[in-house]
């Protein structure tokens, strides 16, 4: 089976980039540091989109990244989108 294609939507660019500001300003070796996690995890879907659970909206998965941070996605076999990049406290409850 061929690897799924990786795209990122401009609103997830967007979460991710305003996280790092974020935290940058009082760590940036924390804040570049996570910007890595993120993007090595995000890079790891293209050969198992399926690992993480069911979103909160229907279509969509959710992977956990550290204890704060989720990125939504969705897969279809042939590309994974990354639609959003949150910290747990912007999520709703399950």
């Amino acid at each position: 089976m061929a690897k799924a294609r990786l795209e990122w939507r401009e609103t997830a660019r967007a979460d991710l980039l305003a996280i790092v500001d974020y935290i940058s300003d009082d760590n940036a070796e924390a804040a570049l540091a996570l910007l890595d996690d993120i993007e090595a995890k995000v890079d790891q879907l293209v050969d198992n989109p399926k690992l993480y659970e069911a979103g909160r909206i229907i279509g969509t998965r959710e992977m956990l990244v550290r204890r704060n941070y989720i990125v939504v996605y969705a897969e279809d076999g042939h590309v994974v989108t990354i639609l959003r990049i949150l910290h747990a406290a912007q999520m709703w409850p399950r």
